[in-house]
């Protein structure tokens, strides 16, 4: 499940009822222009220049999704909540994308393979994301990309994955790894954080 669901530690969060009021952050529905071209602008940095098939795992309502489609891609999403891929096929309709009720660490994509895999705010969260991460790398394509945007959230009881222990689960996974520090833009999140917030690009 995308986005900031990070500050959820209960796995039975119910994610339908919350879907209906997801998009008010800013970070979510990117409604603010200015937030919404500072992720474009970040989103354009870390996808291929040419169109190709992106897998958005934990979609949530497709704001990454539409990001990507208006830049020229094909998106598929997967979100394990019917009532987020329902806003996520609305707000994409009429676009090159499919969007999936599926779980976003075993994707139900079958044999299709991808250029990326998109996902944000998600890994921290899975029983295993070593595991996760293997089985991401299966669904590349040979050349493919994983973009992964994950942090540590919280001052008094943080949540999260820190950069340096996401470098190292990719150690086995990716050939080229970089990593983008996204704390100290204001824009993405509409407001000032203090908390680490950053992505991954990892080439396998």
């Amino acid at each position: 499940m995308a986005n900031h669901r990070e500050f959820d530690t209960d796995a039975r969060m119910d994610w339908d009822a919350e879907a209906a009021s997801f998009d008010e952050e800013p970070d979510h529905g990117l409604r603010d222009p200015e937030v919404r071209a500072a992720w474009a602008d970040r989103l354009r940095s870390w996808l291929p220049g040419h169109a190709c098939d992106i897998l958005d795992l934990g979609c949530g309502t497709g704001s990454l999704s539409l990001l990507a489609a208006e830049q020229g891609h094909r998106v598929t999403g997967v979100d394990s909540s019917p009532a987020m891929v329902d806003l996520a096929r609305a707000k994409l309709a009429g676009r090159d994308a499919a969007f999936l009720v599926g779980d976003a660490a075993a994707p139900p994509v079958g044999e299709q393979r991808f250029d990326v895999v998109l996902v944000r705010h998600v890994l921290w969260a899975l029983p295993d994301p070593g595991r996760a991460l293997r089985h991401w790398r299966e669904l590349l394509r040979p050349g493919g990309r994983l973009v992964l945007i994950e942090g540590v959230w919280g001052a008094v009881s943080p949540v999260g994955i820190a950069a340096e222990r996401l470098t190292a689960l990719l150690d086995s996974v990716a050939a080229h790894v970089r990593v983008e520090r996204l704390s100290g833009d204001p824009l993405l999140w509409g407001r000032a954080v203090a908390d680490e917030r950053y992505a991954v690009v990892a080439a396998v």
